[in-house]
């Protein structure tokens, strides 16, 4: 795999959403690069489980401790590479994720929430990008729909369950939005609890894509966290 390799320093490697792609951290590459991070970003392809494609990623780069930083559908890859090499970590994010949790409990919130075919019937800007955002940004909401590809989906190595979840032990970030239609706060409330050694934040005015729809708090938050660990 070719992936995005910019600037120098502690490496920080960014997993993108289903609907995303090495090109939707525009906003990212040069914050993280600024901040004196090697940012690292490649085209997820589902091939293999989350873990064994990050792990041929980190063989080929020879990396050594890094932060991982995983937003929507990466949260998920990212959680599945924490369980499977924690060693190998200097910290995690997730940002706008469901989690991947399997208790059937979570898959019952999930379904309610997310009412199929309903839901899935929604455009991927709909569902991904707040109401705030598309109304204020049309430019923004055209150049997402532009860069946005689709991962059918990948599989994970690890079962995720709450009780996975606790063996974490890593500093983590949870990052939502508040008007985030997959994980709204009280979602990310019913989480948040089993990882712990974390901090949580909550975006305003923001959906299921923070890091596209408020850069500058996302790029600020995430900075922030990588410094300290």
């Amino acid at each position: 795999m070719k992936p995005v390799d910019s600037g120098s320093g502690t490496p920080a490697v960014f997993l993108h959403a289903g609907t995303g792609n090495t090109r939707m951290w525009e906003h990212q590459i040069p914050a993280f690069t600024a901040a004196g991070f090697r940012f690292i970003a490649y085209d997820r392809d589902g091939k293999t489980t989350a873990a064994e494609e990050l792990a041929a990623l980190v063989a080929q780069l020879g990396l050594e401790r890094f932060h991982l930083v995983g937003t929507a559908a990466g949260g998920i890859a990212a959680i599945d590479y924490a369980l499977s090499h924690p060693q190998r970590l200097r910290s995690l994010v997730i940002a706008n994720s469901i989690f991947g949790v399997q208790d059937e409990n979570y898959l019952e919130l999930g379904r309610r929430l997310r009412p199929s075919p309903e839901f899935t019937a929604l455009p991927p800007e709909v569902r991904e990008l707040g109401p705030s955002y598309r109304a204020a940004n049309p430019e923004g909401t055209r150049r997402w729909i532009e860069l946005a590809s689709h991962l059918k989906g990948q599989a994970v190595r690890n079962r995720i369950t709450f009780a996975a979840l606790e063996t974490i032990k890593l500093p983590t970030l949870l990052i939502t939005g508040d008007a985030d239609l997959y994980t709204p706060p009280p979602v990310l409330r019913k989480v948040e609890k089993y990882f712990s050694n974390r901090q949580s934040l909550i975006i305003p005015e923001c959906g299921h894509s923070a890091f596209w729809e408020q850069p500058e708090a996302f790029n600020r938050a995430v900075l922030e966290f990588l410094q300290k660990n």
